[in-house]
């Protein structure tokens, strides 16, 4: 008898021919987020089998493995070989001390002795028997105690499962860049398009010395929540001060957020470019604030030929709270260090800028210069998941 964990996907059921391509990308996916812990992953079918396992990593593993972006579904599992009285004997080890249950069981050995519905009702008497708190219930039940007997000459038996992130493996989608703010929002957004096997990057505007060093460890730290879903995470570091401190000094100050946000998404688009990636991320939502209306999304698009994904663009800001307290990163966002966007903030920034007057406003700065400067002076923070 053995115990393991058995993971399951769905969605790359619909890939037709080009499924084992996802299929790999998700066994990679899957030995590189268990590489700390011994354990060896094997893979049938539309299941893959964590084994070989300390029992004392299990909770270990369960938690990075509910992180896999492709999986749906985890059980812990005890594989016995395809007899009846090795299943009989297994059934003894599951314990429920009280409410309902039922017992599935999936028969894919066509030449096993017994039928499904016989041996279910068996394995129910062992478990009334020692459970007596316990009733059978076929629908609304408590708990379900599944057999599933495979071809390849293994019976797995598990109660219950546990639910994963689902999505798209990592890598499978190609890589995108994200605008990591330290807010709320932005890490929502990466995790979203990460979610569909995008292999993600961050980018991340700082003031330094109008931030502190503090608001710049929130940011390595809201990434490393995120490594935990999308792997290994590469963070790049923008000192965006001069830039900001030139349009305070000779532009219009309502415009100051509408023309950082084109200046920082020329220089996104042109690290995205040195990335090879083929789109950029941001977290914005319509209408949440100044920058993020019809108007301002078409001026910071304009600058950019790279397609800008927004992933919470008709997110209510509640939802968008209930996904980040869900992967972790919500305590963190709303930590009171600033970005640089609270910085020469004015007091009545324009909600609806005309491209023309936006275009009149930035000539007055050498913008090829200052993006070429940023550029010269990224710095870069590997994150491991």
């Amino acid at each position: 008898m053995e115990r393991l964990i058995i993971l399951r996907y769905s969605e790359i059921h619909l890939k037709g021919a080009n499924r084992g391509f996802f299929e790999r990308a998700l066994y990679d996916n899957t030995v590189r987020a268990i590489n700390s812990t011994k354990a060896t992953v094997d893979k049938g079918g539309a299941r893959y089998i964590v084994k070989d396992y300390n029992v004392v990593d299990e909770k270990k593993l369960i938690s990075k493995l509910t992180k896999v972006f492709g999986f749906n579904w985890l059980s812990v599992a005890l594989c016995v070989d395809n007899s009846v009285d090795s299943i009989l004997d297994a059934v003894k080890e599951f314990k429920i001390p009280n409410g309902t249950f039922r017992v599935t069981t999936r028969r894919a050995d066509k030449d096993f002795p017994i039928h499904s519905n016989e041996l279910s009702a068996r394995i129910g008497e062992i478990v009334l028997k020692n459970n007596p708190n316990t009733k059978v219930k076929l629908e609304n039940f408590d708990k379900e105690l599944t057999v599933d007997i495979r071809e390849n000459g293994k019976t797995y038996l598990y109660l219950n499962s546990i639910k994963c992130v689902g999505g798209m493996p990592t890598g499978s989608a190609g890589k995108a860049i994200c605008l990591l703010s330290g807010g709320i929002d932005s890490p929502v957004a990466a995790y979203k398009i990460a979610k569909r096997g995008a292999k993600i990057y961050g980018i991340h505007f700082h003031s330094y010395p109008y931030t502190s060093e503090r608001a710049k460890q929130k940011v390595i730290d809201l990434a490393k929540v995120l490594a935990q879903y999308c792997g290994d995470f590469k963070l790049y570091f923008v000192s965006f001060t001069k830039v900001q401190e030139e349009i305070h000094k000779k532009c219009n100050s309502k415009f100051m957020i509408t023309i950082m946000r084109r200046i920082m998404m020329r220089i996104t688009e042109k690290l995205a470019y040195k990335l090879k990636c083929k789109a950029i991320v941001t977290g914005e939502s319509l209408g949440q604030v100044a920058s993020q209306t019809m108007e301002g999304i078409i001026s910071s698009n304009s600058v950019v030929s790279l397609p800008v994904y927004r992933p919470l663009i008709g997110d209510d800001k509640n939802d968008i709270i209930d996904v980040a307290k869900e992967i972790g990163t919500f305590d963190i966002s709303i930590l009171p260090y600033e970005d640089c966007c609270t910085v020469f903030l004015p007091r009545n920034p324009i909600i609806k800028p005309r491209l023309e007057s936006v275009l009149i406003e930035e000539s007055k700065i050498n913008v090829d210069e200052l993006v070429k400067e940023c550029l010269q002076n990224i710095e870069i923070i590997q994150i491991k998941a």
